[in-house]
């Protein structure tokens, strides 16, 4: 008997993904031949038939789902053969599964459990008697004269019998796979989602105020409702339950069982469907839809994670600005760090503007000494323990100096960062406190190069980051901050190993060997000269080498996109122009737009051999070698003055910074401690905004009491 699946993953991925048969078979083919993502999306384009990297990791992730189903089916198969129970039509049901859900309602009725009121009734003989309540025969005998005939010492009446018979009868309509789905399918549909507050709940701050009395259709609950009753929930504030009808409750059951009044077992069958709706298959389905409402809420939540932490790792560099990192505090005082236009450490100070010290003209002294003395053209604030207090002495410098500005940076994971091993290596000699104003600066200079050294769950742009699946949280993020530094690239020479473990085909251990090589033998001359490196072996090299740079290289390649294995394909392309490598842009600008004005992509990938795609990546690369693609993206806005809450006024229009996305709106910094709310009815629906993006406002609404901003779209 076979239960081999009856789809093949090549089919099924195609399907499911709207892609070709052949582009999920190559893909495929590349995952398991040991390719990295980013590697496939960037140089294998011919191969998959242009797949970009979101396709190609829904392929990975559809075809690792897939595998998984199979494994667990093969251990289905192999418990329910142990047996003796496989049928040739159980074993084409099992086949023919798609999902974990439909296997392990097949399941079910076969998985060793505890000792149940059905186990005990079947230990005593009574399943020839439950199967004829389930048969419904017609006929002259009663229930009774049915139930006598297994009377033995352990059942002495025929009610006990007709007790223990439906006892069975309940637990294999709760076992039954079609009335699984059925009700569950109907369940999610139609049923209610209720909530009130717990006797015992200790709510002070009434944060779940808003769910104390609360109903609402299941198919309407949104993600972050979702998340919030379960943590309502955990917490003991809430009690929660859904609300599935007793129509749909019983229609779901008659699709397999169905009494029949002309049987006297009918009322038996009846009694034992009752009983296992309210016993068995109603809390185990009320479980599966709590489920499936928080796997697709904690799906969004990282969605909403990931989208807000690719924004902000694509935060353009603020390049050539000798930058002063504040890290603001009261007791133990704000630690200053300067740090050069290449992101070196100059200088460290501790002020003390705040209470209980209040040192404010020592401090400003300072800070006008280290401006001056290191000409500080940018100053970042982290946002935490008195940043607004340092703000307003930050603004009251920078109102008389024209050419300094300041921002308010996120602060979210820098103590995680100092406290780190990585941390103690780069900078031995500085505190811990210190280590966060250096980080704060250096991410405005390099927000990618900074951001990577910091678990991305500790960054803090999501929502409700600590009740999802933390592993599935942690492999969603480290996907997203792969695909940034590689869709970036790397400086080799100057990148922490923290940054480079991101780079395809590398990973922590060879990270650290190749900052460990070029400590010990020096910059790396070339990309070639990678391969000297311990542990880099040809397909690490292959993985790696287009998305490192080597600013200095006497290749010129090697300092652009272009993977080593093109180069040749490269020269090409510029002799077919009459160009050289060492030729200037304006040239290479002049005569590739001539070369393509005398023959199509087509023409021109057939004479080199070449496929379109890759004719054009290494063409762009040729005209904009060594092209940051996070240039394109707006930069922060630059402040030389501060606001308050009664700065603001109704109707003010101002220039905000989204600093998170979630479900209901976009929360923006425009200048004030608080961040305004753009509720998501104020944005029009052909806007996708994301972290970093400016755009203009319009408060509507002031609640100073409460430190809130309402936000409307201009």
């Amino acid at each position: 008997m076979t239960t081999t699946p009856t789809y093949s993953y090549d089919d099924a991925i195609a399907a499911e993904l709207g892609i070709r048969r052949q582009q999920a078979g190559a893909t495929i083919a590349l995952l398991d031949d040991g390719n990295t993502v980013p590697f496939i999306a960037r140089y294998r384009k011919e191969a998959t038939g242009t797949l970009d990297e979101e396709q190609i990791r829904l392929v990975e992730s559809s075809l690792k789902r897939l595998r998984t189903l199979d494994e667990r089916r093969d251990t289905i198969v192999s418990g329910i053969t142990e047996q003796g129970k496989l049928t040739p039509e159980l074993g084409k049901q099992i086949s023919e599964a798609t999902t974990m859900t439909a296997l392990e309602d097949l399941y079910a009725p076969y998985k060793p459990r505890r000792r149940t009121r059905a186990g005990i009734a079947r230990e005593k003989g009574l399943e020839p008697l439950a199967l004829l309540i389930v048969a419904q025969p017609t006929g002259s005998q009663t229930a009774d004269r049915y139930a006598a005939s297994f009377l033995n010492k352990e059942v002495t009446s025929a009610e006990e019998a007709l007790a223990g018979a439906r006892d069975i009868v309940a637990e294999m309509i709760s076992d039954h796979a079609g009335v699984r789905q059925a009700l569950r399918n109907r369940a999610a549909k139609n049923s209610l989602l209720r909530t009130e507050k717990s006797d015992k709940a200790a709510d002070d701050k009434e944060v779940y105020q808003l769910y104390y009395e609360f109903e609402l259709p299941v198919a309407r609950l949104r993600p972050h409702q979702v998340l919030a009753i379960n943590r309502g929930e955990e917490e003991q504030v809430l009690r929660v339950s859904v609300l599935i009808s007793e129509t749909d409750t019983l229609l779901a059951m008659r699709t397999a069982f169905r009494p029949n009044q002309q049987s006297p077992l009918a009322g038996e069958l009846a009694t034992a469907m009752d009983d296992a709706a309210k016993r068995l298959l109603g809390p185990a389905i009320e479980r599966d839809v709590r489920r499936m409402l928080t796997e697709q809420a904690e799906a969004q939540a990282i969605s909403v994670f990931a989208s807000n932490l690719r924004a902000l790792l694509n935060q353009p560099p603020l390049a050539g600005h000798v930058v002063m990192g504040i890290d603001p505090g009261f007791r133990t005082g704000c630690k200053v760090a300067v740090m050069d236009a290449t992101s070196r450490l100059v200088a460290t100070e501790t002020i003390y503007p705040h209470p209980p010290q209040k040192k404010a003209d020592a401090a400003r002294a300072t800070l006008e000494k280290l401006i001056e003395e290191h000409q500080v053209t940018l100053i970042a604030i982290g946002n935490g323990t008195a940043s607004r207090e340092t703000e307003q002495l930050i603004a009251g410098l920078t109102r008389e100096l024209d050419e300094v500005h300041y921002v308010i940076v996120n602060e979210a994971g820098a103590s995680v960062y100092s406290a780190s091993k990585l941390a103690r290596a780069e900078l031995p000699d500085l505190d811990v406190a210190m280590r966060g104003a250096v980080s704060i600066g250096r991410r405005l200079q390099d927000p990618l190069a900074e951001l990577v050294k910091i678990d991305p769950q500790s960054i803090g742009v999501g929502m409700y980051q600590h009740d999802v699946d933390q592993k599935q949280l942690s492999e969603t993020l480290g996907t997203v901050v792969e695909s940034v530094v590689n869709q970036v690239g790397v400086e080799v020479n100057s990148a922490s190993p923290a940054l480079l473990t991101y780079v395809s085909g590398i990973g922590p251990r060879l990270a650290e060997q190749m900052v460990a090589h070029r400590d010990a033998e020096g910059p790396f001359p070339s990309r070639a000269a990678l391969k000297d490196v311990s542990g880099l072996g040809p397909k690490s090299f292959e993985q790696a080498a287009g998305f490192l740079r080597v600013h200095d290289s006497q290749e010129p390649f090697d300092d652009s996109a272009i993977h080593p294995e093109s180069y040749a394909l490269a020269e090409a392309i510029l002799k077919l122009a009459g160009l050289s490598p060492q030729s200037n842009p304006a040239d290479r600008q002049s005569k590739l737009d001539n070369l393509l004005s005398t023959s199509s992509w087509e023409q021109l990938a057939d004479k080199l051999g070449t496929g379109v795609p890759t004719l054009q990546d290494i063409w762009e690369q040729l005209l904009r070698p060594g092209r940051d693609p996070r240039a394109d993206l707006p930069l922060p806005i630059l402040r030389s003055d501060v606001l308050s809450m009664d700065d603001l006024r109704e109707g003010m229009e101002l220039k905000g910074t989204v600093r998170n996305v979630v479900d209901f709106g976009v929360f923006l910094d425009i200048g004030v401690k608080q961040d305004g709310l753009l509720h998501r009815s104020q944005i029009p629906r052909s806007e996708a905004l994301q972290v970093g993006d400016v755009i203009t406002v319009r408060i509507l609404r002031i609640d100073t009491e409460r430190g809130r901003i309402g936000l409307g779209w201009v």
